[in-house]
């Protein structure tokens, strides 16, 4: 993911305000070397002698581990994609120490030269990676390759950030996954790499400290601008994937570069001459970052206003406590980051970033898994193996040839390589060449604009809407009550109904009657006339299988709904709600159990509620669970049907972007809320009900 190479050029004496020498800067921050030299001053064998900045490959192994681990399971590391933030504010140093001393070695900086390459350090990697997930998913699942022409041309140009925010498409709720999801923060640093070396040129004719606050001024404007532009509640994405709301790690690591290039403030990036307080300083950094990628969340408010700046001030000191060179040696950091593992797997950081999340999703529709399942562990292993696999080629015979060679290098050695074979050999080379791009174009220009999931849920939410305005007009006719009557019988699936038995008293139960005041307790099995459902688009996904197990349901629910949103639909029916509702919230943005404790005192003590708990791939979900459970045992009227643990025993039935049912799903969503009245009656009346097993039409 990080695209600036550690190879910078090495500062020689020269004349100016600006210019210093290595051995300057090194004194000044108490360290025997500033940064390796890509140019090196010539050993005795007259040859340079490139180098790297010792352990900063480690910090990249770090970013892409949280990466990688949040995007296979966020459950198991939820701030993982901090690492992102990681990465920016290595390559903010990295890319502004390279301008930096090009200029103090020639007086000038080269944008042309400079721009191709980058263009040669991240194209060819990332076409092949392309190319290769989009015939690949044309062989899985026509769902991956939703706009994917809109995606390559985001990926290609950089601008995928922009695009999708432009498209209104979503980081955080997704109907369809994205093959190319993850080249959001490429597009970030590729907008940086194009505006960031004209800035610094002005910059350099001033002096460091106004470099300095320059850089930290625009990353402060970049956290604020993200902290006033989010809103709790509402979709994040926008203030995610904008440039000018997440530059603030780049500034962090071009403030970090500036000063370490300046003779009178690289004291302060070294920690080791902060006094007491610097012994400390780095160690506790690393704790931060460590901690908020554990504990933060994509949808936490904390996250967007504070988690992600103090994220990157943490990775600032930590890259700080890398570059220091202590007369004792070395420290138990720089150890840790200059382990070989660790400088392996960040050499090819960019690969793992490029490879890893196209990598996920066809492995997840190859091999469906549910989170807590043997099965879904081996799966993430493999997927694992699988993109260590295709970065580790990709960095020798992609990146390594293009990034040593440069464009007209590999291509003469291609041309060399083509004259020796025969006439044949080259005309299927070329035909390969030609196959490969007509099927390319071919995949690209049949894209479906829209999934499956989501053509199914634009059907069930329409039907829903439908027989929402005839079940309003029904109830605006004349002496037609507003709720369902009790005691009806006949519904599927229901073997013994004990709904025509005298009702039975109401439980002790917490909360205000409210709206309930107008229905007479009965705990007795209900049957379709006798339920509201309330919900989002998992429940819009079980429309169809609802009704069939509850003949006469009445069912509202819409996509992106959330607890917020169901308060507002209960609040608006008041006393019309049904004696039975089915609650189905919590899949975006979470589950607050205030919100959830203000849709049950609305419904009352006197109808029965079943709460559906919610399954998908957030970091959240078992949190979100546990709450749901708490808020239940306090109310004797309200149980949890446990959606959760039965699509995990059958995760197949779940559709390509792992949230939403297929069409079996929703019949084992409809018979995990059917069973979940069950038992809520049985609880309640002391009489079994009797489920019978209805088969799948």
């Amino acid at each position: 993911m990080l695209t600036a190479g550690t190879k910078v050029s090495q500062l020689t004496g020269a004349h100016g305000r600006s210019d210093v020498t290595a051995s300057a800067i090194s004194r000044a921050a108490g360290t025997s070397q500033t940064a390796d030299t890509a140019k090196g001053a010539t050993p005795s064998s007259g040859r340079a002698r490139p180098a790297r900045i010792e352990g900063l490959d480690g910090l990249r192994a770090l970013a892409i581990a949280g990466v990688l681990v949040y995007h296979l399971n966020a459950s198991w590391l939820p701030g993982g994609f901090l690492g992102v933030d990681v990465f920016f504010v290595v390559s903010g140093f990295l890319i502004t120490t390279l301008l930096v001393r090009e200029h103090h070695r020639t007086g000038r900086i080269a944008l042309g030269q400079f721009w191709v390459r980058r263009a040669r350090r991240l194209l060819p990697a990332l076409l092949l990676c392309v190319l290769t997930s989009v015939l690949i998913a044309r062989l899985v699942s026509q769902d991956l390759l939703v706009d994917v022409g809109r995606q390559m041309v985001g990926a290609l140009t950089f601008s995928t950030n922009w695009l999708e925010v432009t498209a209104g498409t979503s980081y955080f709720d997704q109907t369809a996954p994205q093959l190319f999801m993850n080249f959001w923060s490429l597009a970030v640093e590729e907008q940086f790499y194009l505006a960031w070396p004209l800035l610094t040129l002005g910059l350099l004719a001033v002096s460091s400290r106004i470099r300095v606050g320059v850089a930290l001024t625009i990353g402060a404007a970049s956290t604020v601008l993200m902290a006033l532009l989010f809103t709790p509640g509402t979709d994040a994405t926008r203030v995610y994937y904008g440039t000018d709301t997440h530059v603030m790690g780049l500034m962090a690591g071009a403030a970090l570069a500036f000063a370490w290039a300046s003779p009178q403030l690289a004291m302060w990036v070294a920690p080791s001459r902060w006094g007491r307080p610097g012994r400390y300083a780095v160690p506790l950094a690393g704790v931060v970052l460590l901690a908020e990628m554990a504990l933060l969340d994509e949808q936490s408010s904390l996250t967007f206003r504070g988690g992600i700046a103090v994220a990157t001030v943490a990775t600032a000191v930590v890259v700080m406590g890398v570059l220091e060179r202590r007369p004792e040696g070395v420290t138990a950091l720089q150890r840790v980051v200059r382990h070989p593992v660790a400088g392996w797997v960040g050499a090819r950081s960019y690969s793992i970033y490029l490879w890893h999340w196209p990598v996920i999703l066809l492995v997840a529709l190859d091999n469906p898994s549910a989170p807590g399942t043997m099965s879904h562990l081996l799966t993430r292993v493999w997927c694992v193996l699988v993109t260590l696999a295709l970065a580790d080629l990709t960095y020798r015979f992609v990146e390594a040839p293009f990034r040593t060679l440069g464009f007209r290098g590999v291509a003469s050695s291609l041309r060399a390589s083509a004259t020796s074979l025969t006439r044949r050999g080259k005309q299927v080379v070329a035909g390969v060449a030609a196959g490969v791009a007509v099927v390319t174009a071919v995949v690209v220009i049949t894209a479906p604009d829209m999934s499956e999931t989501a053509r199914m849920l634009a059907a069930n939410e329409a039907a829903a809407e439908s027989d929402a305005q005839s079940d309003a007009q029904s109830d605006a006719r004349p002496g037609t009550p507003s709720g369902a009557p009790t005691g009806s019988d006949g519904a599927k699936g229901v073997a013994a109904n004990p709904s025509g038995a005298a009702s039975a008293p109401a439980p002790t139960t917490t909360g205000s009657a409210g709206a309930a005041g107008a229905v007479t307790a009965s705990f007795t099995m209900p049957t379709g006339p006798e339920i509201d459902a309330y919900g989002d688009s998992i429940m819009v996904g079980s429309l169809q299988a609802l009704r069939y197990y509850f003949p006469g349901i009445r069912i509202d629910a819409k996509s992106n709904r959330r607890w917020s949103d169901g308060l507002t639909e209960v609040t608006a029916r008041g006393d019309g709600n049904r004696r039975a509702v089915i609650l189905a919230f919590g899949t975006n943005a979470g589950v607050d159990a205030d919100a959830v404790n203000k849709v049950l005192d609305a419904l009352g003590p006197r109808r029965m509620v079943v709460l559906v708990n919610v399954m998908g791939p957030f970091a959240r979900i078992d949190s979100d669970n546990a709450t749901l459970e708490l808020v239940a045992r306090g109310r004797p009227n309200v149980v949890v049907a446990d959606w959760a643990d039965a699509i995990r025993a059958h995760p197949e039935q779940v559709q390509s972007d792992r949230v939403h049912p297929t069409i079996k799903g929703a019949h084992l969503f409809s018979k995990t809320v059917r069973q979940a009245l069950a038992d809520l009656s049985q609880r309640s009346t002391g009489k079994k009900v009797v489920l019978q097993e209805l088969p799948i039409p």
